[in-house]
Formats: C-alpha cells, structure tokens, sequence
C-alpha cells in the first residue's frame, strides 16, 4: 500500500471539505434512511483498497455532515477547530501514541505537561494546581468531582479511594438550580447521586448568588460538602456570584468546584474576567477547549488545587506499568482512562499558534458577535432578547409565542444559511444563538440575522394564514 498517495488524498478530501465550510449549508441534507442506505449494507468477505475505503467514506458520509466546524454554527457551543489544531490533530493519528504512560510517549507526556502550564497560565489560575485532559467537560467535572469526594472524605477521617462508600459519612452537595446535566451524570457516576444534590435557586438571569448558597448551607448539617458553581450558564452565559459563592465555602470549608466548560475562557480577556472574580479561589475547574480555544474533540480540561486529591482519586497500578519515579508526568494518574488519544498535541499547536493576543481576540471577537446578533434582532418589532449577552450566548423570543417561536427555529435550520438549537428559559420557549467559532465574522452575523428575520417574517405570515382560514366562513 502507498501510505503517501493515501494520506495525500485523504488531505485533499478534508481540504475539499473545509475549503466548502462557507458556502455549504450549515444543517445536513440526508435523513436517518438515506444515511443508513449509503453507509450500510453487509460487510464484504473480501476489504478494499485503503483508499477506495476512504473515498466511499468521504462520499457516503457527506450529506450527512453538519458544517459546525463552520463561521455560521451557533448551536451547542460548539466552536470549530483553528488550523493548526487540526494539523496536529492529523499528526496524532499518524503518530498513533498511546498518552497513558510517560513511557508510552514521552512526547506527549512532556506536551500536555507544557499545555497544561500554558493553560494555567492564560486563564490566571493556581500555578501549582494539577491538570488531566479528559475525553470532554462531562469526564473534566466528574474527575474534579472525583478528587472533590477524595478530600472532602479524607477531611471526615475516611478513605474513600480505599474503602468506598458504604459506611462513609454522608456528602452533601449543592448544586446551581441550572447547572448543566453533566454536573448531575457526574453525580452518579460517583455515587453521589443526581437526585440527592439541593438545588440552589438562581436569579433572572441564571446565576447561583451568594446570598441564596448561604441559606441553602445553613439548612444542612455540618458535614463534608461540596459546592458546584457556574461560569457560563449554557442559556444565557452568566456567571455565578463567585466571591461570596467563595466565602460561603471557606466558612463553611466545604469544597468549590466550578463548572466554567466556556465560560472560563473569559479569564483570557482583561475586558472580561472581571466577570469571573472570585474564580480564581475555587478548589476544582472544568472547561473544554473544543469550545472556546476551537480544537478537535476530545478535549476536555480538568484543573484541581489539590494535586494529591486529583492524582489519589485517579492513578492506577497494574505490574506491568512503567511508572516514573522522578520529575516526569504519566498522563493517566490525572485522568479516568489508560490508553487514550495524544489529546496534548492538538492543544498545544493551537495555543502555540494563537498565542495569548490570540485567544483574547477570539473570545472578545464572539461576544462582541454575541452582543451585535442580539442588538440587531432587538431593533425588530416582535423580537425579544430574554437575557443580558455579557457573554456569547444570546436567547431570543419571537412574538412573545411558543410555537411561532419554535416555527421560526424550524425554518432557519432547514434554510441553512445559519444553524441554531431551541430551549426553554424559565418556561419560556426560546431560540438559543451560542457565538463560539474562530472564523465568524460581521458578514456572518449579518447574514444569520437575516436569514433569522426572513423566517419569522414567512413563519408570521403563514400563522396569519391559518388564522385567517380558522376564523373564516365554514373554517376548520
């Protein structure tokens, strides 16, 4: 096989690929039995060239691709992938590195040890403090909720990594009345148990606020705890009060963990960390660079205060290891898996080419898009922006009505010049607009708001049809 003919074609393929991204409608164009035509069938007795595999692949799956590596995707927070990250992405696979052991790969060891100083270095949090990259933001909380349970137990006198659960003093958690579903898979992943957290009630906007944390405390018994807070609420962007949230655990000494999977990237940006004040005190960090630095999945970043709670809830051993005794790191003692993807490389070609000036601009660039998408939907009669943008997130509401709302979703979707998700904000239907790409620009917000536009004013318009035929002689 001529490894160089397929890899170079296979580049072209991707290049094809991107090089279409601007022009390409954003949703995709097959159904689920159109797909499952294309790319199924009976596997053959006998496999095919490499790269008549992957042609078929490129071919078959096409339709089926949603452009959210894209300027105009503003669904899920999910950014797309700077160049670079995707080079290095590329030579991950080649390379085929196993990042578990520092034996396994002592570059990717030493890459992620470089990114992660990076990381703490660009979001201003405790130098000394632990880093593992997981598979996303669910994996980064349940590991900082992991070491969370290790020392909030160890305080109480009990072993939890040794001795589990049964029998152990109990631990309560407090969450955020909205914090993301994660937060609550991560739970009961640990047994901890989604249902038994107290939920926290949040202000107009979302937030968690200090004053209401403080009464939820005083209603449970002294005990180990543990507090997950917001930075990015996944609706409307805001963050939670952090420094009295901050306070109310010190008193208490219960542990914080932050939930920040966009919104710590605000700390990169002079203009607006001031926002994230107080985060800096938390024990524990999520966040995931697929979002705001814009590299490939996976790529999820679990940050931890305590080095010896992160590494005692997440090392393993088996004879066969090959364990450092000295100052280099073993990627699996900060992560809940062994063999794993160099997600290192990826990270590190993407900080190293955008550099600090770089992230800054791109995460003050969106929520300025953010900010110029709601102004311009606001300025039209009937439209309703239901949240403050401090961030990048922006809800919108369309004649104060559901279903014309969720009509207007529905027709920008399947238009395609833009693609955007709907939610339901304190019983309110709403269109969710999340600004997280590097390469969106004023063109491309102006071009969604008027494809946005251009649909609630067809969507209002067959609504008045109907009317119109209801309330007529004989109507139905």
């Amino acid at each position: 096989m001529d490894q160089r003919a397929l890899l170079r074609r296979t580049a072209d393929l991707a290049a094809d690929f991107l090089d279409g991204l601007d022009e390409r409608p954003v949703r995709a164009s097959a159904g689920l039995d159109e797909l499952r035509a294309r790319l199924g069938g009976e596997l053959p007795e006998t496999g095919e060239p490499a790269i008549e595999a992957v042609e078929a692949l490129a071919a078959a799956a096409d339709p089926g691709l949603v452009a959210s590596a894209g300027p105009r995707y503003f669904g899920f927070v999910i950014g797309g992938s700077v160049p670079a990250s995707v080079a290095a992405d590329w030579l991950t696979s080649a390379w085929d590195q196993n990042a578990g052991l520092y034996a396994s790969s002592p570059a990717a060891a030493v890459a992620e040890e470089v990114a992660a100083g990076w990381v703490l270095d660009i979001l201003d949090l405790p130098r000394e403090a632990s880093v593992g990259f997981t598979t996303g933001a669910t994996m980064a909380n349940s590991t900082g909720l992991a070491a969370a349970r290790t020392a909030v137990l160890r305080r109480a006198g009990w072993d939890v990594d040794g001795e589990g659960l049964r029998d152990a003093p109990a631990v309560t958690v407090l969450t955020s009345d909205e914090s993301h579903s994660t937060i609550f898979a991560s739970l009961r992943l640990l047994g901890l148990g989604s249902g038994r957290a107290i939920r926290v009630p949040t202000d107009g906007q979302g937030r968690m606020t200090a004053a209401a944390l403080r009464r939820s405390l005083s209603s449970v018994a002294e005990g180990p705890t543990i507090v997950c807070a917001q930075a990015g609420n996944v609706n409307t962007g805001a963050v939670d009060e952090l420094e009295g949230i901050a306070d109310a655990c010190a008193k208490r000494n219960a542990w914080l963990h932050v939930d920040g999977a966009f919104g710590l990237w605000a700390r990169a940006s002079a203009r607006l960390r001031a926002q994230t004040a107080g985060i800096e005190r938390a024990d524990s960090w999520t966040t995931d660079a697929h979002k705001w630095l814009n590299v490939p999945y996976d790529s999820g970043i679990s940050i931890v205060r305590d080095r010896a709670a992160h590494h005692a809830a997440m090392t393993v051993g088996a004879s066969y290891y090959v364990e450092t005794a000295g100052a280099e790191r073993d990627p699996f003692n900060w992560v809940p898996e062994t063999s794993r993807r160099a997600r290192g490389f990826a990270l590190w070609a993407a900080l190293r080419s955008l550099g600090r000036s770089g992230v800054r601009e791109m995460v003050e660039r969106d929520c300025g898009l953010a900010r110029r998408i709601a102004d311009r939907l606001a300025a039209e009669p009937g439209v309703d922006i239901l949240n403050d943008v401090v961030l990048n997130q922006v809800l919108v509401r369309f004649g104060g009505d559901d279903g014309l709302t969720r009509d207007v979703i529905a027709r920008v979707q399947a238009e395609g010049t833009c693609w955007l998700g709907g939610t339901t904000w304190h019983g309110l239907g709403a269109m969710r607009i999340s600004v997280s790409g590097w390469w969106t620009t004023d063109v491309d917000a102006d071009r969604s708001v008027a494809a946005i536009l251009d649909a609630f004013e067809a969507a209002r318009a067959a609504g008045d049809r109907r009317a119109a035929t209801t309330s007529a002689p004989g109507g139905v």
